[in-house]
């Protein structure tokens, strides 16, 4: 009889405390999980495991932009899935291309993985792409993860840049980035449609050096920078002068996310 009393006083007193936290009111910071920036339903994603070995020209929501280049999906070179691999030949360009890619504010994060195996070396001021955005109502291109060779510094630099909107054609490079070959990096940037501003991280680490917005940019002063109504993204490798050197270039990308908030990961 008392092991019973004992054992209907504690299932009493169990009852109790969890009628009482039940009966807590919510906080501003009891936010549900899927409401939150890591939990949004990505705009885009691959990781390329899904599609066969070989060429490609098209994928799950994304097509493709070549000219004399390719994509090709191989082994992942740390064993495990697969990854994309990109090749050009000179001054060529090769990119995955999400055709359909629209954010609420006109504003989101990308997360990709990347190794570029060289970057140019010649000719001087050679300029090159990794991710361009476009949209509707303004024919502006913005390049949030590209860079220049630049002679006077003697190397290659990571910059935003923009072309063919009304601050110009122009890539804001900085020294304090450059631009290492043959290893892996996570890059992200983000795009912010609240003043037109790029952000650039990589391994998880923001590179502030690197930020533009509507009236801090590397383009004609006259005007403010602004962002299109995106609706395009492109994703790859483009080299803009001829006869560059090396005359070839390779690129591998993996993990590539697009959320309306930020992806992390890095």
């Amino acid at each position: 009889m008392t092991i019973l009393r004992k054992t209907i006083a504690t299932l009493s007193a169990a009852t109790a405390t969890a009628a009482a936290l039940l009966a807590i009111p919510p906080t501003a910071s009891a936010t549900p999980v899927q409401q939150t920036a890591y939990g949004q339903r990505p705009l885009a994603r691959e990781n390329f495991d899904h599609l066969p070995l070989g060429p490609v020209t098209a994928g799950r929501e994304w097509t493709t932009d070549t000219s004399h280049g390719t994509l090709t999906v191989e082994p992942s070179t740390t064993g495990k899935g697969r990854e994309l691999h990109i090749r050009t030949e000179g001054n060529g360009r090769a990119f995955v291309v999400f055709p359909d890619l629209s954010a609420p504010g006109n504003s989101y994060w990308a997360r990709l993985r990347l190794r570029v195996d060289a970057f140019p070396t010649a000719p001087d001021w050679a300029h090159w792409t990794l991710a361009e955005a476009s949209g509707t109502g303004s024919p502006t291109l913005v390049r949030p993860l590209g860079g220049q060779y630049a002679p006077t510094d003697k190397g290659n630099f990571w910059g935003v840049g923009s072309d063919l909107g009304p601050t110009g054609d122009w890539t804001s490079w900085r020294t304090s980035t450059p631009a290492v070959a043959g290893s892996w990096s996570c890059v992200e940037f983000h795009m912010d449609g609240a003043d037109n501003r790029v952000t650039v991280y990589f391994d998880g680490v923001e590179q502030s050096d690197l930020t533009v917005d509507a009236t801090h940019h590397g383009g004609a002063q006259t005007s403010d920078f602004a962002f299109p109504a995106f609706d395009k993204l492109k994703l790859g490798w483009q080299l803009y002068q001829g006869n560059p050197s090396p005359a070839s270039y390779d690129v591998w990308m993996d993990d590539v996310v697009v959320k309306s908030g930020r992806v992390g990961g890095c």
